[in-house]
């Protein structure tokens, strides 16, 4: 069954590596418990053996609590495994590729970092694009991470798009309500979570974040 992204007003995506030492079990069912709506599993590390058997436990656990788990970039280990769908980056398989490892029902996600690409994304047949990065991260090995793409390119995409729009890069508690004013109606976020001192907290503020914003926007 595909994400419904109607529900979806915060989405996480994994990084051990900025996880304090935390594993992706612990801050991922912490994460759930404030509010996230939608995980992403991300591991550049990894070796295919090791992102099967982390997938695997993490996608048990994201079964558990109810919560829908994509994979990123490994279309093969998700089709084996079952797992909801997979964030695509620009390098990574065309998703008319992807769609035949995965089949009709998994959701499908491009990253797309101006308009060119988000129409491309979209005439592919993706499900969601991500827009990013809106601010400057260090969690993305992009060209514009040191700058962003900013948030008239966000609005630019949300009207342009038939399909739902994330916006991920340099977001937290501070910033994302400027993102959800610019038109977006979800966050998606990294480090905002992964290093706060209390999961949990940090995404309930989040949420609380959006959903205000939202409101204000009408």
């Amino acid at each position: 069954m595909k994400v419904d992204f109607a529900r979806v007003e915060l989405y996480f995506v994994t990084d051990a590596g900025l996880s304090r030492g935390r594993s992706n079990l612990e801050v991922v069912e912490a994460a759930v418990a404030g509010g996230v709506d939608l995980v992403q599993y991300r591991d550049k590390t990894a070796t295919a053996r090791e992102y099967y058997q982390r997938g695997a436990t993490l996608l048990e656990l994201c079964r558990r609590l109810g919560v829908p788990l994509l994979f990123n970039d490994h279309a093969d280990i998700a089709a084996l495994l079952g797992a909801d769908g997979i964030h695509l980056g620009q390098d990574d398989l065309p998703v008319a590729e992807a769609r035949r490892l995965l089949g009709p029902d998994a959701t499908l996600g491009v990253s797309t970092h101006d308009v060119p690409e988000a129409h491309e994304a979209i005439a592919a047949g993706a499900d969601y694009i991500n827009i990013g990065p809106v601010f400057p991260t260090q969690t993305k090995q992009v060209a514009l991470a040191k700058t962003g793409i900013g948030l008239g390119l966000v609005t630019e995409v949300v009207k342009l798009s038939a399909i739902p729009v994330t916006t991920m890069g340099g977001i937290g508690l501070g910033n994302a309500a400027s993102v959800i004013a610019s038109g977006a109606d979800r966050v998606a976020v990294v480090s905002a979570l992964t290093k706060a001192d209390d999961i949990a907290a940090a995404a309930r503020e989040l949420k609380r974040a959006v959903r205000e914003a939202k409101a204000k926007r009408g």
